[in-house]
């Protein structure tokens, strides 16, 4: 039987997303595996496929990733390296972007658009139904009834299983509630970026997945003598292995999905779900940031 050791991202537990399926806490994000401005091909296509297929090795069963990154090489890379996927591999996956060069992301909610990415990222992913699809974004310019209509009508037809939201206010999330059910929240959040923190508390009062991104930002907490770098020297660890410790502590719906293009981070990266933190100082690092 393989050891907990050898698949660090089973140490950081258990989220059932939707209440039905379940996946380790901590994933792998999966935008840096495109180019520069998550635009095209990666530097290092090679790399870039032992990365993921290192992740599922490391007991990864949460990839999470985007028509828009690439645009289509995220998807395109996943299939590549992982089909036919392990059976507990959730790919979860977004659509509502629109791409025209590096850095560059509009937002477009049309029905027939929306209806077109869960199509396209079905044949992509080689997959006949999406475990978990989320509105890349709300389309300020298209009722939200129409955005997430088309989706659960999706859903009904048996191509989309659960769905989530990205970047959405706890406003937008209760309007959004009364709609569709809403399975995971994809909100940037990490140590030293907080501005969310009543999204997190909602989903946790409602069991909701909590997807935070950018996870690893560290910023000033990481110099030296600061409260986040004591608590790294204390379990031998990096300060971004604390962040992702500090975010799987933070509460039990939280699932951060840390991303790279190199397996030898993508290894420290997963360590993290190994280091146990205090009550102390996890309130500890909270208060610093």
């Amino acid at each position: 039987m393989t050891r907990l050791t050898e698949r660090p991202a089973a140490a950081s537990g258990t989220f059932r997303i939707g209440g039905d399926l379940p996946v380790h806490r901590l994933g792998f994000g999966a935008m840096r595996i495109t180019g520069p401005g998550v635009w095209g091909e990666p530097a290092d296509r090679d790399e870039a496929i032992r990365v993921l297929r290192r992740a599922v090795e490391l007991g990864v069963t949460l990839i999470d990733t985007a028509d828009s990154y690439g645009p289509f090489v995220s998807e395109d890379l996943i299939a590549e390296a992982l089909h036919p996927y392990p059976d507990d591999l959730v790919i979860a996956t977004k659509g509502g972007f629109t791409r025209h060069g590096p850095n560059i992301w509009e937002p477009l909610g049309r029905p027939e658009y929306l209806r077109q990415c869960v199509e396209m990222s079905l044949r992509r992913l080689r997959l006949e139904r999406i475990d978990l699809y989320q509105l890349h974004r709300i389309d300020p310019k298209v009722p939200l009834e129409e955005q997430l209509g088309v989706l659960r009508d999706m859903q009904s037809e048996g191509k989309i299983r659960h769905i989530g939201l990205s970047e959405v206010s706890v406003a937008e999330l209760e309007e959004a509630r009364k709609i569709v059910e809403i399975a995971t929240v994809q909100n940037l959040y990490n140590l030293t970026s907080r501005q969310h923190e009543p999204v997190l508390e909602h989903c946790e009062r409602h069991g909701i997945g909590f997807i935070p991104w950018f996870p690893l930002a560290t910023g000033r907490l990481a110099e030296a003598g600061g409260t986040l770098a004591q608590v790294a020297s204390r379990h031998e660890a990096t300060p971004a292995q604390i962040a992702l410790a500090w975010l799987l502590h933070r509460s039990p719906v939280t699932l951060p999905i840390p991303g790279t293009s190199k397996v030898a981070h993508l290894d420290e990266n997963l360590a993290a779900a190994t280091i146990s933190l205090t009550d102390d100082e996890v309130a500890q690092l909270g208060k610093a940031a």
